[in-house]
Formats: C-alpha cells, sequence, structure tokens
C-alpha cells in the first residue's frame, strides 16, 4: 500500500491520540469525517494500523526498572533459534527483542519492579532455557528519550 500525505496526517494524528474520532482525523487531514474514516479502516485493514494500545506508566504502575540483556547462543542452528525466540515470547517481562548482527545473537528489554525480580527473571527463566551460552545485562539508570511515534515521512506526496 502506497501512503500518500493524507494517510499520513491521519496516521501521525492516531499515533499522538489512538481515540481520535474520525471528525479529529478528518480536521488533522483537511478531510471531511466520513472519507477520513474510509482511509482508516483502510489503513487497519492493510495491517498498516496493528492495533490501538493504552500506553501505560512503568513507575506508576511498580515496574520502573529496565534492564537491556545481550544474549550469544551457543549455536545458529534454527532449532535453537526458534526454541529461543519462542520461550522469549512467553515471558511477559520482556518488553522487546531484537535478533541481533555482530558479537551477540539477541537483545532484550526487560521490566521488573526491583533488581530482585530481575534476578528471579534470570535464575528462573533465561538461564534455563537451550541453547544460551551467555548473557549480559546493562541496568538503565534512567530513560531520556522514549517514543512511540514513528517519524513518518513529511514529504509524501
Amino acid at each position: 500500500m502506497e501512503l500518500d500525505r493524507l494517510d499520513l496526517a491521519i496516521l501521525d494524528h492516531l499515533q499522538a491520540n489512538g481515540r481520535a474520532t474520525a471528525q479529529d482525523l478528518g480536521d488533522a487531514a483537511h478531510l471531511s469525517a466520513s472519507p477520513s474514516h474510509r482511509r482508516q479502516k483502510l489503513l487497519e485493514d492493510a495491517g498498516v494500523i496493528k492495533r490501538y494500545v493504552a500506553l501505560l506508566d512503568q513507575d506508576k504502575v511498580g515496574l520502573p526498572v529496565n534492564v537491556f540483556v545481550t544474549v550469544k547462543l551457543a549455536n545458529h542452528q534454527d532449532e535453537t533459534l526458534r526454541g529461543f525466540e519462542r520461550a522469549i515470547e512467553a515471558c511477559p517481562e520482556v518488553m522487546e527483542m531484537y535478533e541481533m548482527t555482530g558479537a551477540t545473537d539477541f537483545l532484550l528489554r526487560v521490566v521488573a519492579a526491583d533488581i530482585a525480580s530481575y534476578e528471579a527473571f534470570l535464575r528462573g527463566r533465561l538461564v534455563h532455557i537451550p541453547g544460551v551460552h551467555s548473557f549480559e545485562s546493562a541496568m538503565a539508570l534512567k530513560r531520556v528519550v522514549y517514543r512511540t511515534n514513528l517519524p513518518l515521512r513529511q514529504g509524501a506526496r
């Protein structure tokens, strides 16, 4: 699906306010409510809009700790890679997982209530996943930049 400037205006507005009405979206894209709603539906059907969520404050829900974990696997056989991915997908404290190039195989962002909770994740989950050769943890001291809005192309047609 080729996105035009109207689609990008709708998407940009939805990123800032997922509860925007069709009229709000129309105003943002300089359309009336009905065509903006149709475009929104087309973007949903095409999978450009995956879902709508509420963003929570980690501190206020008792999960202030962010830990970045690099993981090196024992080998790169498909079974080992897929097994690790499935095991991590089942861990609710892992917020993000990326397969990486370079010295490590995966980068994880793990949230926890405190250091003891993170240690419980390590000892109770991570070290027991078959194929894990080594891992290294880095605790985030504070979040400096956090974005959920993608930087949509401003120069689209």
